[in-house]
């Protein structure tokens, strides 16, 4: 029996060394040396002690609690137009969920037509999504590893013509099916064009489990608010982020600049 022991015990520790081996050669979240960030609009690495970040981080800790049970990995951050901070909320959000050590985090840049993911970083990229979904390209080639904590970065990659029907594409829809589903503990954040501008984010939709909706005070009009929720109605909204705003506007219940608010029920 001591012989038999002894050989389970053996064969046992062969398997591990190579589940260690085989995860090492495929993880590309292994052995990221940390990343030193100075764009200003990256608040939460340049000012984490701000009130700012501190939303950001409640915002991240609100996401967590309505994807966790289901664990809806899965999320789409979009505005109704342009220039809402939906891509600073994307990074920010992001960056606060993958310095958690519980999760991995892949930020996606759809936004084929106004790409700003890479640029808020700092990180030059030779290839990104375009080019996965127009080349024949491993997808390890257009992953970037950030250096911050557990996040990668798949950015936008070259400007192409027709960002709508890559992103609607047979091979996108392989795409998201894979990040969701081969890492059980990962969060994918994908950003998005804005709704009303362009049919992209709603080709995005339909992949998701969920999504951020951003609204920047004073910018869109409340009719164009309503426009871009009732095309994104059939999708479920996890919450909406008011951006910029005032401590008046928000009765003076959080500190500075950002809240998060859960959909109501419908009849609510």
């Amino acid at each position: 029996m001591s012989r038999i022991e002894e050989a389970l015990e053996k064969a046992k520790k062969i398997r591990e060394v190579e589940l260690r081996e085989t995860a090492s050669s495929k993880d590309v979240f292994r052995k990221v040396e940390s990343r030193k960030v100075d764009n200003q609009y990256v608040i939460t690495m340049t000012n984490p002690d701000s009130p700012v970040a501190e939303e950001y981080r409640r915002l991240k800790s609100m996401l967590i609690r309505e994807t966790k049970p289901d664990f809806l990995n899965t999320v789409m951050v979009t505005s109704s137009i342009e220039r809402e901070g939906k891509s600073i909320t994307s990074l920010n959000l992001a960056i606060t969920l993958a310095q958690e050590i519980d999760h991995t985090i892949l930020l996606i840049d759809a936004d084929l037509r106004r790409p700003m993911l890479h640029e808020y970083l700092g990180i030059e990229v030779k290839y990104g999504l375009s080019d996965y979904l127009t080349q024949d390209i491993d997808i390890e080639k257009v992953l970037v590893k950030t250096g911050i904590g557990n996040l990668i970065l798949l950015p936008a990659g070259h400007s192409v013509e027709n960002p709508a029907e890559l992103l609607s594409s047979q091979k996108m829809k392989d795409l998201v099916n894979e990040v969701k589903h081969r890492y059980m503990d990962r969060y994918v954040i994908i950003d998005t064009p804005p709704i009303l501008q362009f049919a992209d984010a709603i080709s995005i939709g339909s992949l998701v489990d969920g999504v951020v909706f951003v609204v920047k005070e004073a910018t869109a009009q409340k009719k164009s608010i309503e426009n871009a929720l009732n095309l994104i109605k059939d999708l479920k909204i996890l919450g909406i982020v008011f951006n910029c705003a005032s401590v008046d506007n928000l009765d003076g219940h959080y500190s500075k600049y950002y809240y998060y608010n859960k959909k109501k029920k419908k009849g609510g």
